[in-house]
């Protein structure tokens, strides 16, 4: 019998002739997978992220749970502060014949200039320190002092984005976003992130200091203000208080809750439902926890709120402790707009921004050491840069900006005590031995918390964001009472 077309088409030699190539695939991709070989095709994660603050593990055990940072806007002079340099006392007022990186060349000179303040030794460490900062000698055994800090952009900005941001360019999260990101935050009743700004007025970046970026917003920091009332609005109207505020608020609860619902995902508004519940507990919380009134009159001595100099940064580092005694994640600090950038005046300016801040700064630590808190509450003082060893304004002697290296000093947390880490050249201009670029801070830190950096991330649109962003960050060991081991 003859075979139709159609018959040979549907024959079962036909068919496996025309489908040799295909069931070898299948085949092979079979024995593949039975020696697990082929991977699993990856699933799209469609599940939506949710974001809170409640207390998260970190990924191991950590040294720090909370952070105050100190930060002097400006740039303070570490060459007059905590870098005494014998060649500018040597060449006080001779040319520098090497090379320098000027901001402002137009008005800078190639003068050493050594300060006229005195030096002197302090503590068991004996950390040599300028007669401007007598306090921070008190606590020279407490601290670890880095002298080898480096940017190298060498403009506020810029530098200020690096220590803050994890790069040089804006819109990024900042530090304090990223840990409560992380680990969230040991009290429900405070904002995880606090900012105590200055009365003289906002950084030089403003509002990004503290910005979350695109973290959800959340994350974001919390301004405290630098004047009573701190905190706007705390107090419900009189027809409002009590159980009618009480029933508000339960009402106001449920709608929110019933809206996300139909909303899910909705990160901004889940922050701002959150915000809102945060408020109202914060009613009693933030009042008791900013009243520095209970404190005793011996503490108010020590932070030196009886004297007109230190009294207004001696209340903030006094409520800082309050604020981490009480479970915050993160406070920072600032001091006002540029107050310590000296191009000009640095002999009458430095020593007043160093009566504004050097008793509250070291009756912080002493404070938090006699409180049992300093062993897991890292402290951070320093600015976005320092300054140069040459002449800025010959007729009104100051300094130019550097950033390539100056000096931050820790304590607490895991960071040894009565440490001098790193070195700058002979004239104080670059860091050359132990440097620590932000990014090595940065992974320092996150360490500290429990946290390995390169995995401190979260998924966006144009791929996973991360801190520092493909940066070579190592965690500066010779500064930890346990640094990473080898294999860690």
């Amino acid at each position: 019998m003859k075979h139709s077309w159609l018959a040979l088409r549907h024959s079962r030699r036909h068919f496996v002739s025309q489908q040799a190539f295909a069931l070898g695939s299948l085949a092979f991709a079979y024995l593949l997978k039975q020696d697990k070989l082929c991977a699993e095709p990856k699933k799209p994660n469609l599940d939506r992220q949710t974001f809170d603050l409640t207390p998260k593990p970190p990924q191991f055990r950590p040294q720090a749970t909370a952070m105050i940072s100190m930060f002097m806007q400006g740039g303070p002079s570490h060459l007059d502060l905590c870098d005494r340099k014998s060649e500018l006392e040597k060449h006080h007022l001779k040319n520098f014949t090497g090379e320098i990186k000027y901001d402002n060349a137009a008005e800078s000179s190639a003068k050493l200039w050594a300060g006229p303040w005195k030096w002197s030794r302090h503590g068991d460490c004996g950390m040599e320190l300028s007669a401007l900062v007598p306090h921070l000698g008190s606590i020279a055994d407490d601290i670890t002092l880095v002298r080898s800090m480096h940017t190298g952009v060498n403009n506020h900005g810029q530098s200020i984005y690096a220590l803050h941001h994890g790069r040089t360019t804006a819109g990024r999260p900042v530090v304090g976003s990223w840990l409560t990101y992380a680990l969230g935050s040991e009290s429900q009743e405070l904002p995880a992130f606090v900012v105590l700004s200055d009365p003289g007025g906002l950084p030089v970046l403003g509002t990004d200091c503290w910005s979350n970026g695109w973290l959800p917003s959340l994350y974001q920091g919390t301004v405290v203000r630098p004047r009573e009332p701190r905190i706007l609005n705390l107090d419900p109207p009189s027809k409002l208080a009590g159980e009618p505020q009480a029933e508000y608020l339960r009402y106001l609860q449920q709608l929110n809750r019933e809206h996300l619902v139909h909303h899910p995902g909705e990160s901004d508004l889940s922050a701002r439902i959150a915000n809102y519940e945060l408020a109202a507990r914060m009613q009693t919380s933030a009042k008791e926890a900013l009243d520095i009134s209970q404190e005793s009159s011996a503490t108010h001595r020590s932070y030196g709120l009886e004297q007109e100099a230190t009294r207004e940064f001696g209340t903030r580092c006094l409520i800082a402790r309050r604020l981490v005694e009480r479970g915050v994640r993160f406070v920072q600090l600032y001091t006002s707009t540029q107050q310590w950038d000296h191009h000009g005046g640095i002999e009458k300016s430095l020593p007043r921004s160093c009566l504004k801040i050097d008793q509250p700064a070291a009756a912080l630590v002493r404070d938090l050491k006699a409180r049992g808190l300093l062993n897991t509450t890292l402290v951070h003082w320093g600015g976005e840069m320092g300054r140069l060893p040459v002449v800025q304004n010959e007729k009104n002697v100051g300094r130019d900006h550097n950033t390539y290296g100056f000096s931050s000093w820790f304590a607490g947390g895991g960071i040894k005590s009565g440490c001098i880490h790193g070195e700058t050249d002979e004239v104080g201009h670059k860091a050359v031995t132990d440097v620590v670029n932000h990014y090595d801070y940065h992974a320092t830190m996150c360490y500290l918390f429990g946290l390995d950096v390169n995995q401190l991330s979260i998924s966006r649109p144009g791929g996973e964001g991360s801190l520092l962003d493909g940066q070579p960050g190592k965690i500066v060991g010779k500064i930890l009472n346990q640094p990473p081991t080898e294999s860690a």
